[in-house]
């Protein structure tokens, strides 16, 4: 079993507060025989690679303000514990290729991306970007035509069964709604474990559903694939839902059906993040806008931390990671 001479957390002030509160901490640092806090917030990726020279750590344990991993890494390196998602950003191909193990955040985060769909789907049927706003700035108040919708009795659509649509089942229950999923990729038997219906095609998920929940995977061939003759075979009155990744969607054509006002749509993410003050999405009264809040909110990263502190224990013990990241998986991710 491996032994870890040195861990090297390399995370910002707020990254290590929010990630590894205590006692989290201490247990993380007690793994290894020494520790080092290298504070990553505004340092360059020159820098970094000096200190990781200097520490030569066993395991980094790193997350968004983590800068890029250098082409050739310490010798005794083995280990990247990634506390956030995508690792790509700093991660080469060759690193892994050579032995790098990686891990990141998996689904310790599922069940609160699930509940930021969950609210986005209320404020959509409740047109809570309308009156909100409206409310505040223009001293807007319910008439006699206003309409809204309740989630009860709904026929909602998921596309994509990974672990936030399982989670995001769950949630959905109280308001006994019929659900049906597309992904084709997955086992049938797992629709009937979570008691939910397999939609016939993605064009029957949409024309079927009052609310389609965007979740599916970004891959090379799911970019784009929320087309526009998809969008307008949603229901009038229903509502779109992206929690997902911006570029699963042909923005320019949600952009266009959104200018009609058929159908409510509320949105976490964007195919330009951050969303530029010029997008036609802004001020739509039919359009609800997140600026990619749906994932861990501060008081709930300890959940990917605690994940992480579980994986390192794991390496010391010869055990398999938690959402280890392959290179098949590294490969197929966009």
């Amino acid at each position: 079993m491996p032994e870890i001479h040195s861990i090297a957390l390399c995370l910002s002030e707020r990254e290590l507060t929010d990630f590894l509160p205590e006692p989290l901490l201490t247990e993380c640092r007690e793994l290894a025989r020494t520790s080092h806090w290298v504070d990553t917030q505004g340092l360059d990726a020159g820098a970094f690679a000096a200190r990781l020279r200097t520490l030569a750590p066993d395991v980094v344990v790193a997350g968004w303000s983590t800068p890029v991993l250098p082409d050739v890494l310490p010798a005794q390196l083995r280990y990247l514990c990634y506390l956030a998602g995508s690792i790509k950003r700093m991660v080469r191909r060759e690193h892994m290729a050579r032995g790098l193990l990686v891990s990141n955040w998996g689904r310790s985060i599922s069940r609160t991306v699930a509940e930021g769909a969950l609210l986005l789907t209320l404020a959509a049927l409740r047109r809570a970007g309308y009156w909100v706003p409206a409310m505040h700035r223009d001293g807007a108040w319910k008439n006699g035509v206003t309409e809204t919708a309740s989630l009860f009795g709904r026929r909602v659509g998921l596309h994509g069964f990974g672990n936030v649509a399982r989670e995001l089942i769950r949630l959905l229950r109280p308001f006994d709604v019929t659900i049906e999923v597309w992904a084709p990729e997955t086992d049938r038997a797992l629709y009937a474990a979570h008691e939910v219906t397999r939609a016939g095609s993605l064009e029957e998920l949409f024309a079927g559903s009052d609310v389609v929940v965007e979740l599916a995977p970004l891959l090379p061939e799911t970019q784009g694939i929320v087309t526009e003759k998809l969008l307008r075979a949603i229901r009038p009155g229903g509502a779109f839902i992206n929690v997902a990744r911006g570029a699963l969607v042909d923005e320019a054509a949600l952009v266009r059906v959104a200018q009609e006002g058929r159908i409510q749509v509320a949105l976490d993410v964007f195919s330009a993040e951050p969303l530029p003050r010029a997008s036609a999405l802004r001020g739509l009264p039919n359009v609800t806008l997140f600026p990619h809040l749906a994932g861990p909110t501060p008081d709930r990263r300890r959940d990917a931390g605690a994940l992480g502190v579980r994986n390192i224990r794991a390496y010391v013990r010869g055990e398999p990671l938690e959402s280890a990241i392959g290179l098949g998986e590294f490969d197929a991710v966009a």
